[in-house]
């Protein structure tokens, strides 16, 4: 053709072929057809709901969820007194904002239904089965397939639930770490004859907590614990019972809430009204009418949060002195009975332990029908609860905050290559690849696996990266024609090494217990990212692919490049759809500012 043009009838010739190899019979954007199976309808895996159709053509997408609704461990829990602990600003999606927000610190049924309302705008449920509970997923190396088994309610009338076999080609765990609650080891603890509660396990049936609270107005209450639920149960409890007991076995600190100085001065407040975490009318009007307001709160909140890694690195200025605002805050608030502050205060660094601000904890320790024990418990009796001093306490009701199993143990197996059980690899402790893959594991990404949580930051932003590395690596298999994607052993060690490295410069390897540990005093450190949030938002962006193994889909073609197919676009070849999409965002990439003058 004329001037250099193209023929849309040209054909490459068969002679001009390298001998031995043909070309495939498919466009290079002729998306093979690819099974993704996600386990959990959290934050992860409505994430996940999100990013795989928007990303992934072709694909087919099934989500397993045991339980019967979505939203995960805030689905699950329902106990007294539940809230998030970051502000809830921080606490959402980058891309699905929610402008009305009741409190700084959400209650849980708000994140209840925020996470429903994303299944909702996205059209989620067509993916997700609810009360579908995975309990076996095994590896065929042959096919390149993961075999899924799954439990779920058996309609027929007989009661007895059923069991039946999916397959993927890729697997994606979205249950997160702390989703297996266990009842604390206390000898007689299921002889109580009160009402025994773990507050993850608490349900209200089809009442609210308040309205099951009502039937306790004249009763003697127990809390077992000091973590987060136990911080957000007392007060929630203390004006609504006759007497409140706390039992306390450690010692922890209580955060200056976070971001409240922030908080204040952005909603224009009174720094002595910071701690009155309810937004006013005015001010939820004010964010659902004003967007760049809206905008700036949130971005100045994400911005303070991400600023405080460094009181997570021993002896730093930052760290010496969040030890001496918290005592201050601490002795402050327990003025009225100081020798709580005596048995509270640890004397380990701050953020060794999960740290929260425990909104209204310290003040119901104070108030006149709470009594705060710190003698060990020696048993639990029928009536009530003997610690170690013999003194016995009778109760009515008695929760037992006393946290989740944090030892990656699954409660079912997930066998890879050559017969390898995931729990066998993650004994005597749990190893990941940057906190998403596992060697011996094709074919499987993680979200909030080993060493995944944060200790600053923003967890949600964490999690959608993991989401985007499980995608990017999705697209890559579909892309290239491959069987399976598979992470280099060397390349987790090289990572275990470096996270073993960087927690010896933290105050998470300092002596206390904390599920960051596996719930020990001391130990390897398990539950975080082995740095900042950012930093962990800047190593999963761009994945190393040189730090894989791979297997191509079409073994008996010899030829890497055979994915290239026959050399041609689905839209050329069939003259529909987008031809010129380079020019059009999100491939479109001006250059900001003037353009530079020509040589």
């Amino acid at each position: 053709m004329p001037g250099g043009g193209f023929s849309r009838g040209s054909t490459v010739q068969d002679d001009v072929r390298p001998q031995g190899f043909t070309l495939g019979d498919f466009c290079i954007d002729e998306y093979r057809p690819i099974k993704v199976i996600v386990i959990g309808a959290g934050f992860s895996g409505i994430t996940a709901g999100v990013r795989f159709p928007q990303k992934i053509p072709n694909v087919e997408l099934t989500i397993y969820e045991k339980s019967a609704g979505v939203g995960g461990t805030w689905f699950n829990n329902k106990y007294p007194g539940l809230a998030c602990d970051i502000p809830a600003h921080c606490y959402q999606l980058t891309f699905a904002e929610k402008n009305d927000w009741s409190a700084f610190y959400a209650p849980g049924p708000e994140i209840r239904d925020y996470l429903q309302g994303v299944v909702d705008k996205y059209k989620l449920m067509r993916y997700i089965n609810l009360q579908h509970e995975v309990v076996h997923a095994q590896y065929d190396a042959p096919a390149g397939k993961w075999r899924v088994r799954v439990r779920r309610p058996n309609h027929s009338g007989t009661g007895e639930p059923e069991e039946f076999e999916d397959s993927a080609d890729v697997v994606m765990t979205a249950f997160g770490s702390l989703s297996r609650w266990k009842w604390p080891d206390i000898e007689g603890l299921h002889d109580f004859k009160g009402e025994l509660h773990h507050s993850a396990g608490f349900d209200p049936s089809d009442k609210t907590w308040q309205e099951v609270a009502e039937a306790w107005a004249d009763k003697k209450v127990g809390v077992i614990g000091v973590g987060s639920s136990a911080l957000q149960l007392v007060p929630a409890l203390q004006p609504r019972v006759s007497k409140l007991v706390n039992y306390v076995r450690g010692k922890t600190w209580l955060a200056v809430p976070f971001a409240s100085n922030a908080f204040a001065e952005l909603l224009g407040r009174d720094p002595a009204t910071a701690e009155d975490y309810k937004f006013t009318p005015e001010e939820r009007e004010r964010f659902k009418n004003d967007p760049e307001f809206y905008r700036n709160f949130r971005l100045a909140l994400e911005t303070e949060i991400n600023s405080v890694h460094s009181s997570t690195l021993r002896g730093t200025p930052m760290q010496m002195h969040a030890q001496a605002a918290f005592r201050a805050n601490m002795e402050k608030k327990l003025a009225k009975k100081p020798w709580i502050a005596e048995k509270l205060i640890p004397e380990f660094p701050v953020a060794c332990r999960r740290l929260t601000p425990g909104p209204g904890y310290l003040e119901a320790l104070c108030e006149e029908n709470v009594d705060f024990v710190s003698t060990p418990i020696k048993r639990v009796t029928e009536r009530g609860i003997e610690t170690v001093d013999g003194e016995h306490q009778e109760l009515d009701v008695l929760f037992c905050a006393t946290g989740y199993d944090t030892t990656f143990q699954l409660p079912f197996s997930i066998i890879g290559r050559d017969g390898v059980e995931l729990n066998a690899r993650w004994r005597p402790h749990p190893v990941s690849y940057l906190s998403v893959a596992v060697d011996g594991f094709p074919n499987l990404f993680m979200a909030l696996g080993p060493n995944s949580g944060v200790g600053s930051g923003s967890l949600l932003a964490l999690i959608e990266y993991q989401v985007a590395y499980a995608v990017q690596a999705t697209a890559k298999l579909q892309r290239e024609r491959l069987k399976s994607i598979e992470v280099k052993p060397e390349a987790l060690r090289d990572f275990d090494e470096y996270l073993e490295a960087y927690f010896q410069t933290t105050v998470y390897s300092e002596k206390c217990r904390s599920w960051y540990k596996m719930g020990k005093e001391e130990g390897r450190v398990v539950g975080l990212w082995p740095g900042s949030t950012l930093h962990a938002l800047k190593a999963l962006s761009h994945p190393r692919w040189e730090d894989y193994n791979y297997e191509r889909a079409d073994p008996e073609v010899g030829n890497r490049m055979y994915w290239l197919g026959d050399g041609q676009t689905h839209s050329e070849k069939t003259l529909t759809g987008d031809r010129a999409w380079y020019l059009r965002e999100p491939f479109l990439d001006i250059p900001p500012g003037k353009c530079m003058p020509s040589a």
